[in-house]
């Protein structure tokens, strides 16, 4: 069954006359009587009573009427939308990060780009950093975001610093220390510690965590598999976690800078012999957003 016999079909069927129907057609009579007799083989049964002076419906000719303006009415829907879509310049950018803090920081990015690009249509992809790495590898994302320590810098793999983090210690809400502009490590001692797995957070964080759990007894230290758990642990009051500065001013969480701590390198890591044009605007309007 295709369109011709469709279009032929309704035709014959609304002017009940294979002239007419072929006038409008654009077709020649035998052009649409053929139509008409491959679509009824196809059905197995006759959709029209034929006399040298007439031609009417049968029932199951009645019936398929509806059916057959349905059919072709969505297939000229479909066809009107794909060919559409196909005059439109739809540029794809794959983004990777790890995180909830990575998309907060990249939705200010993606902002800025959405009336600086044109057609801009970024894909993102929030999967664990081993998996992250290896679909940059295979060329299936464009861009990284993370500190620049868990992302990759060699040969033609570059790294944008877009801002500096410095490493805080996160308390729940109504925390004492919350009165305090920063804290001393020193200070963590005796407080509960919630625990981030080493391989989720920076080098810096985990060696202060260990650092802090040598003066912490096991039972008041809470292990975590990522930093959202972590930060959920806190939120709910059972101790303090030390990670990176959150864009996120609104989690319920206060973050004290710990003094004695370096800031954190945070921005994107990209290929440079990329063949996706898109990228070199992204990084220009990246850097602008972040005000480098």
């Amino acid at each position: 069954m295709n369109t011709q016999q469709l279009e032929s079909f309704i035709q014959v069927a609304e002017n009940l006359n294979f002239a007419h129907a072929a006038a409008l057609l654009n077709v020649t009579q035998s052009a649409v009587s053929r139509q008409i007799h491959a679509l009824e083989e196809e059905l197995d049964t006759k959709l029209f009573y034929r006399t040298t002076r007439t031609v009417t419906l049968t029932p199951e000719g009645i019936i398929f009427l509806e059916h057959a303006k349905q059919i072709l009415g969505q297939l000229q829907i479909a066809t009107a939308r794909i060919q559409h879509r196909s005059n439109l310049t739809t540029r794809i950018l794959r983004i990777g990060c790890e995180n909830q803090a990575d998309l907060l920081f990249l939705s200010e990015i993606l902002e800025a780009c959405r009336p600086s690009i044109h057609a801009f249509h970024p894909f993102l992809k929030v999967i664990p950093h081993r998996a992250l790495m290896t679909l940059f590898y295979q060329g299936e994302l464009d861009v990284l975001f993370g500190f620049r320590e868990h992302l990759p810098i060699k040969n033609e793999i570059l790294f944008t610093e877009l801002r500096q983090v410095p490493l805080c210690c996160v308390l729940p809400q109504n925390h004492p220390y919350g009165e305090k502009e920063s804290i001393r490590v020193e200070d963590l001692f005796t407080e509960s510690l919630v625990a981030c797995n080493s391989y989720t957070i920076p080098a810096q964080a985990v060696e202060l965590q260990n650092l802090v759990a040598q003066h912490i007894t096991p039972e008041n230290i809470y292990v975590s598999e990522n930093p959202q758990v972590a930060l959920a642990l806190v939120r709910a009051g059972y101790g303090c976690c030390i990670l990176p500065q959150s864009p996120d001013t609104r989690d319920g969480l206060l973050y004290r800078p710990l003094q004695g701590t370096q800031l954190l390198p945070y921005g994107m890591s990209y290929n440079r012999s990329s063949s996706n044009g898109l990228l070199k605007e992204f990084l220009a309007v990246a850097r602008q957003a972040a005000q480098i």
